[in-house]
């Protein structure tokens, strides 16, 4: 019996040698061990490489763009500030606010640079679009992919005449063709128009109301190639202030693109301490 039962207790011993998991295995875990696997997983790999750890997809995009990251816009007053004069267009070269907000806008649309578009697309910076129809008709589309992020087209006339050279009549028909070519192609009638060459009249205001507009909108500051150019003798920014800027090309602008202009632009205000807010929150 003695003999017997050494058999089974040796039989066992070796039966738990071959068991998986048992402390005789060398890659088993002891409890509360941690391996050396799972105490430094490998990282995943960031899509962007300028994307750092707990960076924002935001800032990661204008990091990409050699830019930092703008402040995000307030919210936008419940009562807009620019009001509308009843019986009246009104002239506005600024919004009455106390937040260091600008407000972007392009005119023309003459170049049509595919970076400008992917640029803002990634920046989500909010802009107007002052449109004329001379220098936009043989690209339409190229614009509805900019009013899909949400910025506005508004009326630039329809072929960028001097108004102050026209009648009545001949202002109502630039504005008022406009208005009708813009709500074709882009499904809304613009609520807001810049007169060509910010040269305007009593007649031009007639006009523009006549026509359905609902604000004359001109700059204080106009974005050149390098700078700004201020219209007050202080030589800044101020909040609420309208800045012009151009869809231009290298032709226009010295070898410099429309897109490589707006990067500068946006310095430009980051540099003064202000970011960018939207219009149409504010009118």
């Amino acid at each position: 019996m003695r003999t017997k039962a050494a058999v089974l207790l040796l039989a066992a011993g070796i039966m738990s040698m071959l068991v998986p998991g048992c402390a005789s295995n060398p890659s088993a875990k002891k409890p509360g061990t941690v391996t050396r696997e799972a105490s430094a997983p490998s990282a995943p790999v960031s899509p962007n490489p300028r994307k750092g750890p707990g960076e924002s997809h935001r800032t990661a995009a204008f990091r990409a763009w050699g830019l930092e990251p703008l402040p995000a816009p307030p919210i936008p007053p419940q009562v807009k500030p620019g009001k509308m004069s009843l019986g009246s267009v009104p002239v506005i070269r600024d919004v009455p606010v106390k937040d260091r907000v600008v407000f972007l806008t392009f005119d023309d649309g003459a170049e049509k640079d595919p970076e400008f578009v992917r640029m803002m697309r990634d920046l989500r910076i909010p802009f107007t679009m002052f449109l004329t129809d001379a220098a936009i008709r043989n690209g339409y589309n190229y614009f509805k992919p900019l009013q899909d992020l949400g910025n506005a087209i508004q009326n630039h006339t329809l072929t960028h005449p001097d108004l102050l050279t026209l009648s009545q009549s001949a202002q109502a028909n630039e504005i008022c063709g406009q208005q009708r070519r813009l709500a074709e192609e882009y499904g809304t009638p613009p609520r807001f128009f810049r007169p060509p060459y910010g040269n305007w009249n009593e007649a031009t205001r007639a006009a523009a109301q006549s026509c359905g507009i609902e604000a004359i909108v001109l700059w204080r500051e106009t974005m050149q190639i390098k700078n700004l150019r201020y219209q007050r003798g202080d030589g800044k920014l101020h909040p609420g202030d309208i800045i012009l800027a151009h869809f231009r090309g290298a032709k226009d602008l010295k070898g410099t693109t429309a897109t490589e202009m707006t990067l500068t632009l946006l310095r430009r205000i980051q540099e003064q301490g202000f970011t960018v807010a939207r219009l149409d929150d504010y009118l």
